[in-house]
Order: structure tokens, then C-alpha cells, then sequence
């Protein structure tokens, strides 16, 4: 009797084991690109409970947040992202930059904030093409939607499906609440090439499986992102004057050719899975052509009676890729 509870009981162990791993994840594809180091869903929500821009930008350089990952020059090395402000008026820009070398700066994404005639504020982050492709957009849900991400001192409640979520109000949120506060004061990063804040330590990049891991709880209160068609700048006027003085750096474009940031993650995995896939196939293929082959050189055989035989065998090769140098 005690045999048979012992096997019940690791029977349904395995059996609940795929649904509880399927729950927990998360079916935003990783992009190939080294945007994949730096979950802007992430990036958005700690924008929104930071209590001031440089407050923001400490957190995301710290390690203990998790949310920084991004190696644009490939040194194994955690890039140090200061944010520059631009304001027009009641329009916000807030700009994610790296200094890739000591002469090339690359913007990393850049988070939009304006407020219209009626006093409803908008906010939206744009990733950088270079590092997220085209119409990379996100903004939050509507405040009917619940965002576990969200942790700001002065949230407003709603009811909601989960019960230990906060929903997000964008106007609640401690950032918005300071940049049209009369306490506002514009912050500019004194930073650069080699030249960082005491408290930034550069730390070692991990493992992009582990970071998609640790960031994707995120992405259930906002909308957007790659392929998604139907999130669209708000405020054009500021993005495209922001455009106008985008910063790109050669380094990145070059790594981005040579495919350099895709080492390791689930889209290249995918393309390796489809070439192995062909391969398969082709294999399949041949082999069919083989054994017709063999027919064609058993009837043969049993018309002249003189036995022969042929065989051939196949193999496959990989291949692996490497990264970059310390800065």
C-alpha cells in the first residue's frame, strides 16, 4: 500500500511540474539584438517609481536591480547608462545613452513624457532601432490593468483579477509627480568615457537566458513592443526633434553586421533549430534516394545473381561564436 502512495504521489509530481513551469513563463521573444540585455519593460517601471532622474540612473546602474545588462562594446562588462534630460514646454525627453569608446556614444532607448491641455500625462519608451529593431514602442496599460512591476510610494488601487497587484495611474507615479513639480530641477549626467560615478562598479554580464529569467514579470502591465504595430509614438513633434540629434556609434552597428550580439539567445537558437531542421530533412531526402537506390540494386542483383552492396554515411559540424574586447 505504501508502494503504491509512493508512486501516486511522484506520478502527479510529474504530471503538475510542466503546468507550474509554463505558468512562470514568458512568451516575449528574445530579439537578437543587444537590446535583449535590457528589458525596457523593466527600464519603464523603475522610471516610474524613481523619485528623481538621478535616482533613476543610480538604480539602473546598480547590480542589485537586475535590469541592466547591456555590454555594447563586448568586454564582458556591464555598460554604465547615463540619462540625459531635453524639455520643451510640458514635453519631457529623457534619453538612455552609453559611451561605447571614448568617441562613440550610442542612445540607448529614450522615454517620452508630456502632458496635454487637460492635464493627462502620456508615457511611452522607444528603443533605439540599432538595439531593438523598428517600432520598438511600450507604455503602460490603461488604469483599469493591474502592473506587478509597479512599487511607487503613491499608487493609485483599483480592483483587480490578482490581488497582490498595484495598477498604474501615470500621473501618481513619483516621477511624473516631480518633473511638473516647482522643485524640478533639470538633471544633466557630468559623465563619460571612463569617467564614472563612485558608486558604479562595472560588473560581469550574465547569461541572456537568465536575465529574460529574472525581468519577465514585468512585461504584464504595459503595452507594445517588437511586432506590435498598433503602439505608436504619442508625441511625434518630440521624437522626431529627438531624432534629429540621435546618437549612433560605428562599434555597434559593426557588431550588430557581424552578428557579434546574438550569441546565445532563443533567436539563434531558433535559426540553429530550423538549420538542423533542413539538415534533417535533406538527410531524410537522401536517405530516401538511397533506399531507392538499394531497390533499384536489389532487382538488379536478383536478375543477374551477383550480389553488391553500397553505403555512406553523413556527419555534421557546429560552429561557435566569440566576443570582444575590454575597453
Amino acid at each position: 500500500m505504501k508502494k503504491k502512495l509512493s508512486f501516486l504521489v511522484v506520478a502527479m509530481s510529474l504530471l503538475c511540474s510542466p503546468v507550474f513551469s509554463q505558468a512562470n513563463a514568458d512568451s516575449t521573444a528574445l530579439l537578437g539584438l543587444p537590446g535583449d540585455n535590457l528589458d525596457l519593460y523593466a527600464v519603464l517601471t523603475l522610471f516610474q517609481k524613481s523619485k528623481t532622474i538621478e535616482d533613476f540612473e543610480k538604480s539602473l546602474n546598480d547590480e542589485q536591480s537586475k535590469i541592466n545588462n547591456l555590454d555594447l562594446n563586448l568586454d564582458k562588462k556591464v555598460d554604465f547608462i547615463k540619462v540625459e534630460t531635453k524639455q520643451k514646454d510640458k514635453d519631457f525627453t529623457f534619453i538612455l545613452q552609453v559611451d561605447v569608446t571614448e568617441k562613440e556614444k550610442q542612445d540607448v532607448a529614450v522615454i517620452l513624457v508630456s502632458k496635454d491641455k487637460n492635464e493627462k500625462v502620456t508615457m511611452q519608451i522607444v528603443g533605439d532601432e540599432a538595439l531593438y529593431g523598428k517600432n520598438y514602442v511600450i507604455e503602460p496599460k490603461p488604469a483599469s490593468t493591474a502592473n506587478p512591476g509597479y512599487t511607487g510610494t503613491q499608487p493609485a488601487t483599483a480592483t483587480a483579477a490578482a490581488p497582490t497587484t498595484t495598477v498604474v495611474v501615470v500621473e501618481s507615479a513619483p516621477i511624473v509627480q516631480y518633473v511638473y513639480s516647482p522643485v524640478y530641477v533639470p538633471y544633466y549626467p557630468p559623465y563619460h568615457y571612463a569617467y564614472y560615478p563612485p558608486y558604479y562598479a562595472a560588473f560581469t554580464v550574465m547569461a541572456v537566458s537568465i536575465y529574460h529569467h529574472n525581468n519577465y514579470y514585468y512585461h504584464a502591465g504595459y503595452h507594445g513592443g517588437y511586432g506590435n504595430t498598433t503602439v505608436v509614438v504619442n508625441n511625434s513633434n518630440t521624437y522626431n526633434n529627438y531624432n534629429k540629434s540621435r546618437n549612433t556609434s560605428n562599434t555597434v552597428n559593426h557588431n550588430n553586421v557581424k552578428g557579434n550580439y546574438s550569441g546565445g539567445n532563443k533567436a539563434s537558437t531558433n535559426n540553429l533549430s530550423n538549420n538542423k531542421a533542413s539538415t534533417s530533412n535533406l538527410s531524410n531526402s537522401k536517405a530516401s534516394t538511397n533506399n531507392k537506390a538499394s531497390t533499384s540494386n536489389l532487382s538488379a542483383t536478383s536478375k543477374s545473381s551477383s550480389p553488391s552492396g553500397a553505403g555512406r554515411s553523413m556527419s555534421g559540424a557546429g560552429r561557435s561564436g566569440g566576443g570582444g574586447r575590454r575597453r
